[in-house]
């Protein structure tokens, strides 16, 4: 254990899905940690998008067999909830204070101090990308790198903040009723998976539905009021060293989103991959699409995914451990976008 301040303290354990979930008590409220690998390696922290937590919204990068070898060799996995959002949450009290966006960022470092970690990789999905950077321009030594996955760093816009403001209402009286479902479903997934009256929806598009049934729809509210609530990160951005890594699905609501962060980044550290025929959610959408960009993307930290053909399970990756066809961004349904920065 890291040094940590006596608000904080480790309530709960139980299993889950072959990981040990944590109840975690900070001066922010509760998190929820769910544990997945070998302690003794170094971590990769996700967090997920508004109503989502691990299951719903990694459970598809992480039955990607590619993608697991490739994370679970390197990495032990600590996935945060947002508060609320764990499997089972109970109803959060009126009376505890909505926390801010900076709240769950500060939330994240207290949970890092718990669990002693000093420095990890971080992944984030949306809502969930702008708390890691968040707290990536806050504790810069305490982040390894960033995967980010359809993200924001602006404050809303006036109808993004409207439309959310709506959607909080629907949740706080009406609790996951049939439009806010929608509202998120759009958010998460393109309109390929989502189905119309010709086309079923996909299977990832129900299971997802079903999940969020089981949410506590003034829990949700809470993050999105949070979210809502967010401020502008773009003059922070070029105080971020450690590299980046930025996934956008072509038909996500937050497309602009994505590339006016990246192109306020430091094309040095950064990289982004454009998935075509993709939602914001890619981890559940288009998983397979991620594996070879984050694999070039952790060569660089020496890290790599064991190949099945290599008799030494610690012989380093290299191209040849990868087929011919997968190096292709047209196989993968992916456009690899350069970051373009004027001269000054």
């Amino acid at each position: 254990m890291g040094e940590s301040s006596g608000s904080v303290s480790i309530d709960v354990e139980r299993f889950l899905l072959g990981g040990k979930e944590h109840i975690v008590q900070t001066s922010h409220g509760c998190a929820s940690v769910t544990v997945c690998g070998d302690l003794e390696k170094p971590a990769l922290v996700t967090y997920p998008d508004v109503a989502l937590n691990y299951m719903s919204c990694f459970q598809g990068l992480f039955f990607c067999p590619e993608a697991a070898s490739l994370l679970l060799h390197n990495f032990c996995i600590y996935h945060i909830s947002p508060p609320g959002h764990e499997l089972g949450a109970a109803p959060i009290s009126s009376n505890v204070p909505m926390p801010s966006v900076d709240d769950l960022a500060d939330q994240v470092a207290e949970v890092l101090n718990v669990f002693g970690l000093k420095a990890v990789m971080c992944m984030g999905v949306t809502a969930g990308a702008y708390i890691l950077t968040l707290f990536a321009s806050k504790y810069r030594d305490r982040v390894l790198g960033l995967i980010l996955v359809s993200p924001l760093c602006k404050a809303p816009s006036w109808s993004q903040w409207f439309y959310n403001k709506v959607m909080s209402n629907w949740l706080y009286f009406y609790g996951m009723c049939g439009p806010a479902k929608e509202f998120l479903l759009q958010r998460y997934f393109s309109k390929e998976v989502r189905g119309n009256t010709k086309e079923p929806e996909s299977d990832i598009v129900q299971a997802c539905r079903s999940l969020l049934d089981e949410k506590q729809g003034r829990n949700v509210c809470r993050f999105l009021e949070s979210i809502n609530g967010r401020h502008d990160l773009t003059k922070r951005l070029k105080n971020l060293h450690c590299r980046i890594l930025v996934f956008v699905g072509g038909g996500s609501p937050f497309y602009s989103d994505a590339f006016h962060m990246t192109s306020k980044l430091d094309s040095r550290y950064t990289a982004l991959v454009e998935v075509q025929a993709c939602g914001s959610v890619v981890t559940e959408e288009q998983p397979q699409a991620m594996v070879v960009p984050m694999e070039y993307f952790l060569m660089g930290y020496g890290l790599y995914r064991p190949c099945p053909l290599s008799p030494s399970p610690r012989g380093p990756l290299s191209p040849s451990c990868i087929s011919p066809e997968m190096l292709s961004p047209e196989s993968m349904g992916v456009k690899l976008k350069p970051i373009r920065t004027r001269l000054l």
